[in-house]
Formats: structure tokens, sequence, C-alpha cells
């Protein structure tokens, strides 16, 4: 007769795995992210999402779920991870931008979760959006660039018009993120508004609707049409910066080298400029133009006009005593 009493067997704690797909093609996924979904017993994400590795997840458990639900996902995630499965959570483009690792982290601690919990978590990148969108229209985010989203669902709009007057005032390439769907018409008409107050209207404007995905359309087009084009919740607009051009079916912002080199005569420096050094207009000599402008008799309000800068900024900026750099300073690489 065995006397011996059974121990119930507690599974060991399982893992989450916030998988960035990138655009949707198979191709451009990373190979961590593939072999995060091959080793995954349980894949959930957005039924979206899900059609798209379709074919990467035979024989696993599936849990779909629709576009608002992303804190039902993170908790399914941990439920199952507990258990002692390996979860991926899949997003499309990058996990970590307008994606699932937020959520996850926000139910993660909301649970009592630290880094030292048997529940392991790992967060592999993949290509967002403006990564995508910008490889198929050119090179539009060579300089400068921010992300914005348009949606309100979970964010003020006062707090996005803020932004976007913001980055649009700073010449900034900007890439917004779900510019419009069925309810959300207006916000894109809005974001046009506050954008012409502060760039021209010809500024060029690049819509990418499904990147790299079977209905994927390229639509060129300017600030001041842009929101009469085409644009759903699977678009991505990219606006550009003063700079910003297109030619020959390409959208391209410079990086600034035409400022320090001659490009028509096989990129020598410019008089006045060092290869590796700040601009002539860099930081030490707009500071010296600053002073100088200011010893002319230019008031503080002036220069803050002028230069569109915080007038609190260039009344520290002049009371800030400053050195020119050495003439020996190392130099410096930017490419």
């Amino acid at each position: 007769m065995n006397t011996e009493t059974e121990m119930p067997v507690t599974p060991s704690a399982g893992k989450i795995m916030l998988v960035g797909i990138g655009p949707g093609s198979v191709e451009h996924m990373t190979q961590r992210a593939r072999d995060a979904i091959a080793e995954s017993d349980v894949v959930i994400g957005y039924v979206t999402y899900i059609k798209l590795v379709a074919d990467l997840i035979e024989g696993k458990e599936i849990i779909r779920k629709s576009m608002t639900e992303e804190l039902d996902r993170a908790v399914s995630a941990l439920e199952a991870a507990r258990a002692g499965k390996k979860v991926a959570l899949i997003s499309s483009g990058d996990a970590g931008v307008y994606g699932m690792a937020g959520p996850t982290y926000e139910v993660l601690f909301q649970s009592g979760w630290t880094p030292d919990d048997a529940v392991q978590v790992e967060i592999i990148p993949g290509a967002s959006a403006l990564n995508s969108c910008a490889a198929l229209v050119g090179a539009p985010l060579t300089h400068d660039f921010c992300a914005i989203s348009l949606s309100d669902l979970l964010t003020p709009w006062p707090t996005i018009a803020r932004r976007l007057d913001a980055v649009a005032m700073a010449d900034f390439v900007v890439a917004l993120y779900n510019p419009k769907s069925g309810r959300r018409t207006r916000q894109i008409v809005e974001a046009q508004r506050l954008f012409l107050r502060h760039r021209r209207p010809d500024t060029p404007v690049a819509i990418v609707k499904s990147a790299y995905r079977r209905r994927e359309n390229i639509v060129f087009t300017t600030l001041d049409s842009m929101a009469e084009a085409d644009i759903g919740m699977l678009s991505t607009v990219l606006i550009g910066n003063s700079n910003t051009f297109v030619r020959n079916g390409l959208m391209v912002t410079p990086r600034g080298y035409a400022n320090k080199y001659d490009m028509e005569d096989g990129g020598s420096t410019r008089e006045g400029e060092r290869a590796g050094r700040s601009l002539s207009t860099g930081l030490l000599g707009w500071l010296e133009t600053l002073a100088a402008e200011h010893a002319a008799g230019d008031s503080i309000e002036t220069l803050a006009a002028r230069h569109r800068l915080p007038a609190d900024y260039i009344q520290a900026t002049l009371d800030e005593p400053w050195e020119a750099a050495p003439a020996a300073a190392s130099e410096e690489t930017e490419a």
C-alpha cells in the first residue's frame, strides 16, 4: 500500500514576449520576432494582427481581441504566463511605439509584478509605421522628427493640439498616427489648421496606407490639400519641415550638409566652416551673434521675436558666461 502523499504540481511561471511584428509582411519581421512566435504556447493580439502572422501560428492557442481591448490583452497575457505558458503578445510596428508594451506594464505593476518576479517579460522591437512608411517614400526622416497620435480616445484634445502647434512651430518633420477613423474625422482638419499657422501651404506631405501590406497605397500631396486625401486608421501621414522636398517621386529632408559643404564642388567646406566642427551658426556662433545684437541695443523682447525663442531663455543665455571652444577640440562625426 502506497502511503506517500502526492503533492500538487505547481507549474513554473511562464513568460510574456511583447512582439513587434513590423509593418505586417513576414519578410520585414526580425528573426527574434519570428523565433518568439515560434516558441510561444499562446499568441494574443488584435484580430487584424493575428491575420498578419497566420502562417506562423498554426497549432497554437490563439486569443483574438478587438481594437479597444488592449487591457484585456495584457490581462490575458499575464494569466497565461502565471499558468506557466510562453505568451507572444503581438503589436504591429514596434510594441513600445503606440503598442502593447505600455498597457502591459501598467497591468503588471497593478498586479504587484516586479522585474524579479518569476514571470519574465521581454520586449522584441520591430519597425514602427514611421520607419516603414518613410522607407517607401524616400528619406523624409533624415533630420529631427517626432510622432503624434491624433486619437483622442485616451488623450484630451487640448493636449494633442498643444503638441501639434509646438512641433509645427519648431519645424519638426512629423508622423501623424491614427489620423482619421469612421468616427474621428475632424482631427486631421484641426491638425492641418494648426500646421498652416507655421508652415507654408506647399509643405510636402506623404500619406501611406497599409505599408508593405496587400492594399498598400502612397499619395504625395501638400499641407493645404492633405485633409482632402483618402486617410484612414491604416494611414500614416508624414508632414515635411521647411526644407523637405519631393523630387522624382521621392520625399527627402536634407540633413544640412549644404549648410557646411559645397555640394556642387565635390563637398569642399564652405568659407568660414570647418569639417567636424559646429556650424558658424551653431551654438557658439549664435551666442556671439546674440551678444553682439544685444550690445548694439536690441532688447531682450526684440531678440526673442527675431530668433523665435522665449524671452526668459534669451535673458538667461546672455547672463550665462561662456567661452569659445578651444582650437584643438576633437572633431565629431555626424553621419
